[in-house]
């Protein structure tokens, strides 16, 4: 079968085309020239990328068009002109495509990145597991029985799944772009959990997520007491975390986390639980989460000299709250520059306070402005970085280029934390070359 994906370099099209290229399709598909990080999983299976261009959709292909463009893009135009061509949104063949395994689909608004990652480094040991993951990457084995799936809520797009587990991490309001208030949120995770077929494992610490109604047995995790799957005795030091887990008032487990900060504590507590559901001997858990190393950009890590440099997706200000303790805990003593560059103008707005109040949880800020292409939403969105700026206590605007590389190398030694779902790693990439030259 041959696809093409308009929109190949996004997070979850890229892990997508990889998924189908290694079930033996021909894939090709398109986006913009610049480079982007996503591309470079594409690149190893040889999968060709073109720029946008009508002409590039040929008969017989299957199409699976990005989320980001709407049905005036050209490519698509054409698509559906043609008798034979099928066209497909991403969540819609994913949906199909979840029917041919034993499905897991994570959601939440923080974590469902790394908690997939956990959840397929941690099954791939037990049995053939594919998944897709929303740093770009994707996989799927010939014999996979299993298939772990990032399940994103932005605009509901997780509703094109029927799961047979689900795994939800939390629920914060995000995508006020979209979503009319908490409500409407919490609205989309219940209509999601609605449509699992087997089991949810939901983290029982979550203010909302408990009072949900499900179908089938909801399954909880956390630190409080009354989970089902308990964190306890918790360490946490400049090594990592390290506790025990307790299943209904029994420890039968401890785990070693090579990451720090809370939020990890909890994804893996997560994953965990879910392995154990679905039968894993909960030694064989602890083991494979204590070899687990992360995934692109979520608390990625290099040193350069005396300073550290750490990449994160983080872009929501709870995120970045986490990140910056998280970095606390890792490097005791150091000081900490927290960077952002913010990705939409409406989630600035509603909360314009609450980044600044994050920001200011490190030693020095900055922030970087918006891209040029990237426009305000709306009439009533009129929030501008200058505004985030003007709340930030050690803060300065800076861009990606040597001038202000250079300019935080003069904050050196430092953590320095790099928190964008944008390209913010391409200042990280300029600052680890002036520190190295200057070692």
């Amino acid at each position: 079968m041959r696809f093409f994906f308009t929109g190949i370099k996004g997070t979850g099209m890229s892990a997508l085309a990889e998924i189908l290229y290694d079930r033996g399709a021909d894939v090709r598909g398109s986006d913009i020239t610049k480079y982007v990080f996503t591309q470079d999983g594409l690149e190893e299976r040889g999968i060709e990328i073109l720029p946008f261009d009508a002409a590039n959709i040929q008969p017989g292909d299957t199409v699976i068009a990005g989320l980001a463009f709407d049905d005036s893009h050209p490519e698509l135009v054409r698509a559906r002109e043609m008798d034979d061509v099928n066209v497909y949104r991403y969540n819609e063949y994913l949906g199909h495509l979840l029917e041919d395994y034993s499905s897991i689909c994570v959601a939440g608004c923080h974590g469902k990145s790394t908690t997939t990652g956990l959840l397929a480094h941690i099954l791939e040991d037990w049995q053939p597991t594919g998944y897709l993951i929303g740093d770009g990457h994707g996989h799927m084995p010939a014999d996979a029985k299993n298939f772990v799936l990032e399940s994103c809520e932005f605009k509901r797009h997780f509703l094109a799944y029927h799961p047979d587990y689900a795994l939800l991490t939390n629920i914060e309001l995000d995508h006020i772009d979209y979503y009319k208030d908490l409500d409407d949120y919490i609205s989309a995770f219940q209509s999601f959990a609605n449509q699992v077929r087997k089991k949810a494992v939901i983290f029982g610490d979550d203010p909302y997520l408990p009072n949900l109604k499900y179908p089938v047995p909801a399954v909880t995790y956390g630190m409080n007491e009354g989970n089902d799957y308990r964190g306890v005795d918790l360490v946490e030091d400049e090594h990592g975390s390290h506790l025990a887990v307790e299943y209904k008032g029994e420890k039968i487990a401890k785990l070693d986390l090579s990451e720090s900060g809370l939020p990890f504590v909890w994804d893996s507590l997560g994953a965990f639980a879910l392995a154990h559901e679905l039968g894993m001997p909960a030694d064989e858990i602890a083991a494979r989460i204590a070899s687990f190393h992360g995934i692109a950009r979520r608390f990625v890590i290099e040193e350069a000299g005396d300073s550290v440099l750490v990449d994160d997706y983080a872009h929501h200000p709870t995120a970045i709250s986490q990140m910056i303790r998280a970095v606390r805990k890792r490097y005791p003593g150091k000081k900490v520059v927290a960077l952002y560059k913010p990705d939409r103008y409406s989630r600035l707005q509603y909360f314009l306070d609450r980044f600044a109040s994050s920001l200011n949880e490190a030693d020095e800020s900055a922030v970087l402005d918006f891209d040029a292409n990237i426009y305000p939403e709306d009439e009533t969105i009129t929030v501008t970085i200058q505004d985030l700026l003007e709340r930030l206590d050690h803060g300065r605007l800076l861009s990606i280029d040597e001038p202000s590389a250079e300019i935080l190398a003069d904050f050196g030694p430092a953590v320095y934390v790099f928190m964008s779902s944008k390209n913010i790693y391409l200042l990280k990439d300029l600052l680890k070359v002036r520190l190295e030259q200057n070692a």
